[in-house]
């Protein structure tokens, strides 16, 4: 069995996966094609898929015009090594975006994404509830996310 992640495009399908897998490490596009048939979504040929890995989860992307557009209902989470790699990321991803509170933001195609220091999940469900919760109330206050405010805020 295979399981993939399914992403609906309106547009710039190719653009958005070229880009997503350019900042990921360990990143693939592993097949574009068209459909050679026409669909509700246009003529033969007019609906474009592809096939790609980011980081090790397996995506999978249709553009074929609107639909529903994307939504908070799913986003990509990458946890980050280092505050480097999560400026990098999140300085990339915001372009012709919009960043939002605790981490999230929306790319320039509406995609949300989390951009999160590891173990940011292990300290927030510490066994010291005090200290998970000056994690949470740190992060909730932050837009994007510091590690060494996070770590300072565990440390009390």
């Amino acid at each position: 069995m295979k399981v993939s992640q399914h992403l609906w495009f309106e547009k710039d399908m190719e653009a958005a996966v070229g880009f997503y897998t350019s900042l990921i490490p360990g990143s693939a596009i592993e097949w574009t094609t068209t459909i050679p048939a026409e669909t509700p979504s246009g003529p033969a040929g007019s609906v474009k898929i592809a096939s790609f890995t980011l980081g090790d989860q397996r995506y999978m992307a249709i553009e074929a015009g609107p639909l529903d557009p994307f939504n908070h209902s799913f986003s990509i989470m990458v946890e980050c090594d280092t505050q480097a790699e999560i400026d990098r990321l999140w300085d990339a991803l915001k372009d012709g975006g919009a960043t939002e509170q605790c981490g999230w933001l929306r790319d320039r195609w509406g995609l949300s994404w989390q951009i999160c220091p590891k173990g940011l999940g292990a300290l927030m469900k510490d066994p010291d509830r005090a200290k998970a919760k000056r994690v949470t109330e740190a992060m909730l206050k932050m837009v994007k996310l510091d590690i060494a405010a996070l770590q300072a805020a565990a440390r009390g």
